[in-house]
């Protein structure tokens, strides 16, 4: 008979943990988010890139094995599982332990919408790049056709569900103090980014999905409608507004996460 969870020898526990230390790093993001980054940085000149949040090292492994000169950080460095990689504790809210201009590339997965305050990211962003230096962020993607009919119907989308006392409690039982790890507390959409990243000298290169939701196709006469829309609005209020790029394939018709490219000026 298999001992229980609480009557488990210490060697088992060991055995356990031995095994666990064997295994690959486990990726924050889904694989489709890491197949387009690494397709957004193929063609540019291996460099100097800091990975952060970096989780385990999942995309940190598969940078520095195309050629990257990978460094990472994370708010919780003990989980990184690749030793041959420097890893520093490091806070997207605060400033990071880095110097300036330091790096020629920046990757940020899954790691704004964890935060409260994304503009101090993105200024250290650029503080910590180079000029011409590239950053790949990736957000949850709330304005596609999907996530706005749930927020009309709904009052809230599927990244970001009202955060009741009831769910904080079940998270803090499963993760302990680290709820930042979990929890999307910050809804960024596709205008709200865009605008911080100008703000602090990025121009924006290329929005790009993770993968199209299979299901979209019901959702075409709304899609329809709203592109009408912004083609009736005069040419100038679209350059403003950026009316054009929410009635994208990668913004309205998107997946689940949004991937932008932006370059420091």
């Amino acid at each position: 008979m298999n001992a229980s969870p609480s009557k488990r020898t210490a060697q088992e526990e060991a055995n356990t943990a031995a095994a666990g230390a064997d295994r690959a790093p486990v990726p924050i993001a889904r694989l489709e988010i890491h197949e387009t980054v690494a397709r957004i940085l193929d063609p540019f000149p291996r460099g100097k890139l800091l990975d952060i949040p970096t989780g385990e090292g999942a995309l940190s492994a598969r940078l520095s094995k195309a050629g990257f000169q990978v460094q990472a950080c994370d708010l919780y460095p003990e989980i990184f599982r690749l030793p041959e990689i420097e890893v520093r504790r490091g806070d997207l809210s605060g400033v990071l332990p880095y110097k300036d201009a330091d790096f020629q590339y920046i990757t940020c997965l899954e790691g704004l919408e964890h935060i409260e305050n994304p503009h101090q990211a993105i200024r250290e962003f650029a503080r910590l790049l180079v000029p011409g230096g590239q950053l790949v962020i990736s957000v949850p993607n709330i304005l596609n056709i999907e996530e706005r009919v749930k927020w009309l119907l709904n009052g809230y989308t599927s990244h970001f569900k009202p955060i009741s006392e009831e769910h904080l409690r079940m998270r803090h039982e499963q993760w302990g103090e680290k709820e930042e790890v979990v929890l999307h507390i910050n809804p960024i959409a596709y205008t709200e980014l865009r605008y911080i990243l100008e703000k602090y000298g990025f121009q924006l290169v290329g929005a790009h999905r993770d993968k199209p939701k299979p299901n979209l196709w019901l959702y075409w006469p709304l899609v329809a409608v709203i592109r009408f829309f912004a083609w009736l609005t005069p040419e100038r209020k679209r350059r403003e507004r950026w009316t054009s790029e929410l009635a994208s394939d990668a913004v309205l018709l998107g997946g689940n996460t949004l991937v932008l490219h932006a370059v420091k000026k």
